[in-house]
C-alpha cells in the first residue's frame, strides 16, 4: 500500500466484528447481516454470507482444487449500522454516560438516539494474547544490583 492510501485510512472505527450492519451501495444493496470480520489496513468489512464471488483454486500438495464461492470484503463507507429500535441504517456516534463509561449510539436523520449495544463476540480474541515475555519477574532492586555490576560504580 502507498503511502496516500496509507493517509486515508479510517482512524476511529465506528463499526465493529459482530455488529449487524445493512449494505448501502453495490451488488447486495439494501441487504443486512453481521461482520465476520473487520480488515483496517484497507478500510474493508467482510460480512456473513454477503457478496459473495467466485474463486479459483489449483490443486496443490494436501488441498483439493475447485471453483469455491468465498466472500469478498466491501469498502467500510459502504455499510451502515442498523439502529435497534428502528431496524433502519443510522451513522454511530459516541456518548459518555454519567458514570463515564463510553456507548455508541444511533444518529442522523430518523434515527431513534439508543444505544447500540457492544456485540457479545468481541469478548472471544481471535488471537490469542501473548503470555511469554509481558511481565518481568524481577524487582527494581535486582535490576539495580545487576546496573551497579555492570556498570563497576
Amino acid at each position: 500500500m502507498g503511502w496516500k492510501a496509507a493517509q486515508k485510512l479510517i482512524q476511529n472505527w465506528k463499526i465493529v466484528r459482530g455488529d449487524n450492519v445493512m449494505i448501502i451501495r453495490g451488488k447486495d444493496k439494501g441487504e443486512t447481516g453481521v461482520i465476520k470480520r473487520v480488515i483496517r489496513s484497507q478500510n474493508r468489512v467482510i460480512i456473513e454470507g454477503k457478496n459473495l464471488v467466485k474463486k479459483h483454486i489449483k490443486q496443490g500438495q494436501g488441498h483439493e482444487g475447485g471453483i469455491f464461492t468465498v466472500e469478498a470484503p466491501l469498502h467500510a463507507s459502504n455499510v451502515q449500522s442498523l439502529d435497534p429500535v428502528t431496524g433502519k441504517p443510522c451513522k454511530v456516534g459516541v456518548r459518555y454516560l454519567e458514570d463515564g463509561t463510553k456507548v455508541r449510539v444511533s444518529r442522523g436523520q430518523g434515527a431513534s438516539g439508543a444505544i447500540i449495544p457492544r456485540p457479545e463476540i468481541l469478548k472471544i480474541r481471535t488471537t490469542p494474547r501473548p503470555t511469554v515475555g509481558k511481565y518481568l519477574s524481577t524487582t527494581l532492586d535486582v535490576i539495580f544490583l545487576q546496573w551497579f555490576l555492570l556498570t563497576g560504580l
